[in-house]
């Protein structure tokens, strides 16, 4: 059994991280190029972590299922990344940053870890403006801000509706030139199935060629796990539909504990599902609540005649309207964070006032900015009485230049002009503030094992703030890991190479192969889709948004027999060594059925609501969130015993010295 050690350095909290750096063992140049270190996923944390590794000398081998690191999900973070540079001289710093992010957390982050992001997230913009990223910039010529929810000032760096393409695409071209150079080997289309220890150690992984079938044995001296989130165990997210746990998961049951598994966020701002048959939901930017109003209708007849199309929603008067978020939440109004405005929009829809046919949806309104941006230009260019026609064309290439891409992306998808007509949306299953329990050094639980970016858990407590993480994947990649993980390498100078022709590498290449063949050679006569789809409703309806101990109970039960019937009935066509989609999915799914279990085993035990875990039972009077510092300041770390029913619960007890615990108000 390990033992949790975050390994926190002493000292004020200003100075941890530098006297941390100035003190950890360090790798030379010369004997960085006799070790090896394998990357797991080339989002933004693998691909930056590559990138830096490489740059400075190990040997790098890098893993992706994609057929291109281009193609990572890290391109869906289209709003922005934070970084407290004091651009608009506003009154940001590193301290406010640091607050902001552990009370949008709230209160369940490491102190320590916040503010190191917060520390290091201004050599963030300076190496990504190096590296070329198109961020946006104002009239003369500095780098522009904007605000997202949960803060008070405008702190978020952005290109256009574009950002996470953008800084994926710098991280990339870093990538490029060390594969150039012949210090990173690219392994495209390539997917980690196991963990290889020996003697305890993380020494390399068995991987497939999703192309060929092959089973493959990669060694290394260090594995780092930058493989995304988990939010697809709910089927219907707004991850790509790729993105899984398998990496993640197959680590922690090679003894790399699972922390927090239940903190999973729902954004507020995504465009709601049309049937069901749908395979995945759409991201509206969260940027987009800088300038768009939500509202319903304040009069049930109103949500009527809008769902049967008597009445259009650009005709009810401001007095018609129930811009509730500015009415329960005056000081941020339509910049609250995540979790809050997600509760208040499904508070509203289950009262029976959701917009569309299902009931579902509320609308994102850019009839006001629209006009005021008009307004603005028009005084800009001299027009002193614009026709409100005019104010309005003026306006609507205003917002076009800052959000154009994102109008355009609703509506191809919903036939609906923005410009026009209010857009629609509703709360998804979006990021995962849980994962892989690491210490201050990013290692996990298994020595030489290290986990970055959103496979990781920490930084964002329980609840992530807008435009956090990208910040949070390239601090790790950039500017963490690089030091912390030549610490632990510095001992591994006279190991020399890892054999792959070991015990340990065959006893793992062994399970992978059983396992995958069970699955090609199993009679069953369900597809896979049709057990994740009834995996994701029950994880949905009962693990979702809102949570009580009754439906927890149930889900699982219920989970239990999904993954018991999926076991003795899921049909797998094709071979295994062949081009097998099916079979990819067959196994992820199989690890998003044991996950789930877990997850929500993890949202039966915590009986407070704090963040994206919101407990029915716990609430304030008005119906907000209510935590229970004295019972759950926590991290729930997990250990695997065989039964994800069963798990060893490992508790870091979280300490706030810097801030004050008390009940989040965004009133």
């Amino acid at each position: 059994m390990a033992t949790l050690d975050s390994k926190i350095p002493a000292g004020p909290i200003k100075d941890k991280w530098t006297n941390h750096k100035n003190h950890i063992n360090v790798v030379n140049p010369a004997n960085k190029r006799s070790i090896d270190v394998i990357v797991v996923g080339t989002g933004l944390a693998g691909g930056s972590a590559a990138a830096s590794l490489a740059e400075l000398g190990y040997n790098v081998k890098a893993f992706c299922f994609q057929d291109s690191p281009r193609r990572a999900h890290s391109i869906a973070a289209q709003g922005g990344i934070n970084a407290a540079k004091n651009y608009q001289n506003d009154g940001d710093s590193i301290y406010r940053l640091f607050y902001d992010t552990v009370k949008g957390g709230d209160y369940r982050a490491r102190e320590a870890n916040v503010y190191r992001l917060a520390e290091v997230s201004a050599n963030i913009i300076d190496q990504c403006v190096a590296q070329g990223v198109p961020f946006a910039r104002d009239y003369g010529g500095l780098l522009d801000n904007r605000s997202f929810g949960g803060v008070l000032v405008s702190r978020t760096f952005y290109a256009k509706g574009q950002t996470g393409q953008q800084l994926l695409l710098g991280a990339y071209s870093a990538m490029n030139r060390q594969i150039g150079m012949g210090k990173i080997k690219m392994y495209n289309r390539h997917e980690m199935l196991e963990l290889v220890k020996v003697d305890g150690k993380a020494r390399g992984i068995i991987a497939r060629n999703m192309v060929t079938g092959e089973i493959q044995r990669h060694s290394a001296h260090a594995v780092v796990i930058a493989s995304g989130g988990y939010g697809n165990v709910f089927y219907l997210s707004t991850n790509a539909m790729g993105s899984n746990v398998t990496a993640a998961w197959r680590i922690h049951k090679k003894g790399a504990y699972f922390a927090n598994p239940c903190y999973t966020q729902i954004h507020p701002t995504c465009i709601p599902r049309s049937g069901d048959y749908q395979s995945k939901l759409t991201l509206m930017s969260e940027s987009l609540r800088n300038d768009g109003r939500i509202w319903v209708p304040k009069n049930i007849e109103d949500v009527e005649a809008i769902r049967n199309g008597s009445k259009k929603p650009v005709e009810l008067k401001e007095e018609e309207r129930d811009y509730y978020l500015e009415r329960r939440y005056p000081a941020f109004g339509n910049l609250v964070p995540r979790d809050v405005a997600s509760r208040a929009a499904k508070e509203r829809c289950d009262a029976g006032y959701g917009v569309n046919k299902t009931g579902e949806a509320v609308f994102l309104d850019f009839a006001s900015a629209i006009m005021r941006y008009g307004s603005e230009k028009a005084t800009v260019l001299g027009e002193l009485n614009p026709t409100p026609e005019r104010v309005r064309e003026l306006g609507e290439k205003v917002i076009e230049n800052k959000y154009g891409n994102l109008f355009q992306m609703y509506e191809k998808i919903t036939d609906d002009n923005p410009y026009k007509t209010p857009m629609m949306i509703y709360p998804a299953v979006h990021y995962t503030m849980g994962g892989i329990w690491v210490d201050y050094n990013l290692m996990t639980t298994i020595p030489g094992c290290y986990a970055a970016g959103e496979a990781n858990f920490s930084d964002h407590g329980a609840n992530r703030l807008g435009a956090s993480a990208l910040m949070q994947g390239l601090a790790d990649g950039y500017f963490v890991l690089p030091y912390t993980i030549g610490d632990y390498l510095a001992n591994d100078i006279r190991t020399g190479k890892i054999p792959t022709d070991t015990p340990e590498f065959d006893e793992a290449e062994k399970s992978v192969t059983e396992r995958l063949e069970k699955f090609v050679n199993n009679k069953g006569t369900k597809s896979v889709d049709h057990f994740h789809k009834r995996l994701g409703n029950v994880m949905w309806n009962k693990v979702g948004m809102a949570r009580n101990e009754q439906g927890l109970k149930e889900a699982i039960a219920e989970i239990r027999q999904i993954r018991e019937e999926f076991h003795k009935d899921v049909f797998v066509p094709g071979g295994m060594y062949e081009f097998n989609p099916e079979l990819e999915k067959a196994a992820r799914v199989e690890d998003f059925l044991e996950l789930g279990e877990l997850f929500a085993t993890d949202a039966l035990l915590r009986t407070e609501s704090c963040g994206g875990h919101f407990r029915e039972e716990s609430r304030t009077e008005e119906g907000e969130a209510m935590r229970d510092d004295e019972n759950f300041a926590y991290t729930a770390a997990w250990e695997w015993t065989g039964d994800p029913g069963k798990a060893n619960l490992h508790k870091e007890e979280l300490t706030f010295n810097e801030v004050e615990l008390k009940q989040r108000s965004y009133k």
